[in-house]
């Protein structure tokens, strides 16, 4: 940056306030801070800069404020750590307040000052709408004596915050806390509880489900997320006459009557609970459990309850829950749950008619602030650990060695520098072994931290003792250490602390383990991780969890490892150490992630998740956050079932196979995922139990699941289904399962007779199901026009044909990089020109900003001609131009998918033979995504 030039420091995906202190800590001098709050939200994330600068003998000033009583004691108390900060406060009174923001950087020949709107909390530097400029100036500049002055007047009139004032401090604000308790209290008024944006998505999707006639859904969410307000809000909607709420365990079912009485409180409905204390039956909203339940269901009419709810859904398959499904006849029944595992072989999908109303995961209940932000450290484990050598699966022999003393005292070192949020530490500890578990709770009981530990062998009244005294905050208790009993179904909402203390071999339970810190609860703000990363050889997967895609590829992942993981939402912060970094770059490099070994590693570890089971089916892989994207193992064997008969050797799939009809129509149905549209397998669901299907009744389908759908492409969907856009070569070698004719589409003789047959039904209708709630997942019930891109999304050349109703062979939508249908022009473009060469970059197509891109035609094109014409006068002409970018043509031997960032529009065109174009985008990239293609690693 120039001299005496300003720039604008907001919190983006592009930046923030915190990166920008953190580099300048890193290179200064000097620094001094004048903020007029400082929390331990904030400051947490400051501590390794600050370290690093004392280690270097970089000085600093800090003045902070006890004004509006903001400023934290503990934060004050963790400053005076530090040999290389001096600390004073400004005490406030009525008459004057402090609202300084300024920090001001010392090198060796300028200064650096940042001056604006933030204060040192998680918030402040990371997500909030902040404005903050930053000059750089000589020295000698007015405006840098002007701030010096001002800072030094400043600390002149502030006092030193010595142990003794911080004590004072704390003590008042204790007071203060206990005489305005009520401040602390969320005020809920029923008349102003309005639905989040999850909430809002999931009733919407209810109310399209049902307008078409369906009576069973699921909504999929992660715990604490607000599903039981979500149910409210629909019950509210629909105004059933009588209601029935099942739940597992009697605990959140008083909390569950609570909410829907806030929210329906002038609809005159009684609400009672029946459960072994109470057995009110006969008001209108029964709450119940299904111990309860189960006893009593004969006493009540089939068609007793119009709406039906069960709450944590992933029982449903249980013969309990089932004698209770079966019973009842509601006008509609819910399922809600944050993890759709199978408890058996019944796939909990079918049980709600496979209507997915909504699906929550991690990254999206941060986006939507459902749950509260982590802080991650990756801290590289001591070299006494070495793991380089061990099999991640010998738990035996990796207890052995994570069993040191001078690890644990590490642990400690680690975990009192960057301490916790709130007063009391409230932790988990996850561990190898049992063995392990009971290591470290002896350990950190000799050292002070009163720890406990649970496993799956101890009594639920023994886990809910031992939460319970570890959510009081008198009770001694610190730590729990757990093997994997808390990774899912547990919730101590209070918890503070997630302690990593084993090498991840899944990013699933990473994903389970890290959740579990994640609930809202009364004042607290943020949750910190300390993930002790060791040398074994598959650490590349704690980046796999942490980037938050299940489609991910391997330069998408170094990028966001060497950004710090810039894509992950609100003030959630991500840190890990150079060495880490650099260890699990190092692995991404050396890994193929689409080799047969790593593909069968995925696919264990996946089926261990599974309890040990096959997962035989694609939708087994819809379960968890963070499972393995399932079409890679298509990709491998052209079926998944393929994959698996392989993998497993298993010899009854392997003749199942043999049936070459069978074997076909897989593939064919295979070779469609992930959908781009979902009009196809909507319409094959439709025909699975129908001989045929016009137009009309597919678009009443289709409408079940997106917001609109053009009829003609509706009709494409059938021609395609037709085969009618297939080369020679296609249709010798693909079956032909449906006919097309006066108008309907028909099964043919081939697939009928296929879907007679159980075991081949069940396989053909896996496939049809997982594309429809993949495509779910990634599209929504969105509408996105004709043609049917969606922004950022990946595509391959030939879905351009499928996705603006091409009319041709479809198979000829691949080659050149410029493709046409009407006044749609398709541009493919990659910015590196050869694969695996990566100083081979050709210049001509780039991006000059991110709203603008050059692009150049192929060698033939002219200015006079009516391709070149219509390329440089686009907008005059009606012709859209439809940008498709990737990096690298392939990596590791497959080819990449482009992604779609809009149209763009000539602005500015020279030469001839080619044609070098300067476009205007309509949609500005979004700067994770402009990292990614301009970034180099």
């Amino acid at each position: 940056m120039d001299l005496g030039e300003k720039e604008l420091i907001v919190n983006s995906e592009a930046g923030n306030l915190l990166t920008e202190l953190v580099e300048s800590i890193q290179e200064c001098e000097r620094f001094y801070f004048s903020v007029a709050f400082i929390n331990f939200s904030g400051l947490q994330l400051l501590l390794d800069p600050i370290k690093e600068a004392e280690k270097k003998g970089t000085k600093g000033k800090i003045i902070t404020s006890t004004y509006l009583n903001f400023t934290d004691a503990k934060a004050l108390e963790k400053l005076k750590e530090f040999s290389n900060v001096e600390l004073k406060v400004f005490v406030t009174d009525k008459e004057i307040g402090f609202h300084t923001k300024a920090y001001i950087f010392d090198y060796k020949d300028h200064f650096k000052v940042i001056i604006g709107s933030s204060n040192i909390t998680q918030s402040a530097l990371k997500s909030n709408i902040e404005w903050n400029v930053k000059i750089i100036s000589k020295e000698e500049a007015h405006f840098i004596k002007d701030v010096i002055k001002e800072y030094n007047n400043l600390w002149e009139m502030s006092v030193e915050a010595d142990h003794d004032f911080i004590k004072r401090y704390e003590e008042f604000l204790e007071r203060f806390k206990k005489s305005n308790h009520a401040q602390n209290i969320i005020y809920e008024d029923r008349k102003y509880v309005v639905p989040n944006r999850m909430q809002r998505r999931a009733t919407e999707n209810l109310e399209r489900l049902r307008s078409y006639g369906e009576n069973k859904a699921l909504v999929i969410a992660a715990t604490g997320t607000g599903k039981t307000y979500m149910s409210a809000f629909d019950v509210k909607s629909f105004n059933p006459r009588k209601l029935l709420f099942v739940v597992h365990r009697e605990e959140i079912l008083k909390k569950a009557k609570e909410t829907f009485e806030l929210l329906l409180p002038n609809e005159g409905y009684s609400f009672g609970l029946l459960t072994g204390n109470h057995k009110q039956k006969h008001v209108d909203y029964v709450f119940t459990t299904i111990q309860t339940i189960s006893k009593y269901f004969h006493e009540f009419e089939k068609d007793e309850f119009d709406y039906m709810i069960i709450d944590e859904a992933h029982h449903a398959a249980s013969p309990t829950y089932q004698t209770i499904l079966n019973y009842f006849e509601p006008k509609f029944t819910l399922g809600m749950t944050a993890t759709p595992e199978r408890s058996d072989s019944r796939n909990i999908f079918d049980i709600f008619d496979n209507n997915v109303a909504l699906e929550v995961r991690l990254h999206d209940a941060l986006e939507d602030e459902l749950v509260i932000p982590f802080h991650y450290f990756g801290i590289t484990d001591i070299e006494s650990v070495d793991l380089s050598d061990v099999d991640i699966d010998d738990i035996a022999e990796i207890t052995k060695r994570l069993k040191v003393n001078e690890r644990v005292d590490f642990i400690v070192e680690k975990m009192d520098f960057y301490g916790h949020d709130g007063d009391k530490r409230k932790g988990l500890g996850f561990c190898a072994s049992i063995d392990h578990a009971q290591y470290m709770a002896s350990e950190f009981n000799q050292r002070g931290y009163k720890s406990v530990i649970l496993h799956g062998g101890d009594s639920s009244e023994k886990r809910q003792l031992y939460i319970n005294k570890l959510e009081d905050d008198h009770d001694e208790l610190e730590f729990i250490f757990s093997v994997d009993i808390f990774n899912e179904g547990v919730d101590i909402p209070s918890v503070n602390t997630v302690l990593m203390l084993r090498p991840t071999n899944s990013p699933i339970v990473f994903i389970q383990q890290l959740g579990r810190g994640l609930r809202k609860f009364r004042n607290k703000i943020f949750l910190t991780v300390l993930d002790f990363i060791g040398n074994h050889n598959k650490t590349f997967l704690i980046a796999l969890a942490l980037n938050g895609s299940r489609y991910y590829d391997k330069e998408s992942l170094k990028v966001a490892i060497t950004t710090g993981f810039a894509n992950i939402p609100g003030a959630t912060h991500i840190q890990m150490d150079k060495i880490s970094q650099e260890r699990i770059l190092e692995q991404i490099d050396r890994e193929n992630f689409n080799s047969m070994r790593y593909l069968k590693e995925e696919y264990n570890e996946f089926k261990k998740l599974n309890s040990g089971r096959i997962p035989y089916l694609l939708v087994d892989f819809l379960k968890y956050d963070g499972a393995p994207d399932a079409v890679k193992f298509i990709d491998k064997e052209k079926t998944y079932l393929q994959f698996v008969a392989k993998v497993e050797k298993d010899d009854s799939l392997k003749k199942l196979l043999l049936n070459d009809a069978f074997e076909g129509a897989l593939k064919e149905l295979s070779c469609k995922l992930p959908l781009k549209r979902i009009h196809e397998f909507v319409i094959i669901r439709y025909l699975l139990d129908h001989d045929s299907i016009d137009v009309e009744i597919a678009k009443q389908q289709i409408l079940k699941l997106v917001k609109n759908v053009d009829p003609d492409t509706i009709l494409h969907a059938f021609e395609c289904l037709n085969q009618n856009y297939y080369d020679s070569g296609q249709l010798k070698t693909k079956p032909k399962l449906f006919n097309f004719s006066d108008g309907k589409l028909v099964k043919t003789k081939t697939f009928s007779v296929l879907l007679e047959h159980a075991d081949y039904r069940k396989y053909i209708v896996d496939v049809i199901s997982y594309g429809i709630f993949r495509y779910e997942k990634e599209f929504r019930s969105d509408y996105y026009g004709m043609p049917h891109f969606k922004l950022y999304e990946q595509y391959q050349m030939i879905d351009a044909a499928l996705l603006s109703n091409y009319r041709k062979i479809h198979s000829s939508f691949r080659g050149s990089g410029l493709l046409v249908n009407g006044n749609e022009f398709f541009l493919f473009v990659d910015l590196h020109k050869e694969a695996d060469v990566k100083e081979s970059i050709n210049y001509q197509d780039k991006f000059i900003s991110r709203s603008e891109f050059q692009w150049q035609s192929v060698n033939s094109t002219t200015q006079q001609s009516e391709r070149g014409k219509n390329i440089i006068y686009n907008k005059q002409r009606g012709v859209n131009l439809h940008l498709f970018i990737r990096k690298y043509r392939e990596i590791d031997g497959k080819t990449e998918p482009y992604i779609y960032i809009g149209k763009g529009n000539s602005v500015q065109f020279e030469g001839d033979k080619p044609i070098t174009v300067r476009m205007e985008l309509e949609n500005e990239v979004p700067s994770s995504l402009y990292t990614e293609f301009t970034k180099k690693v």
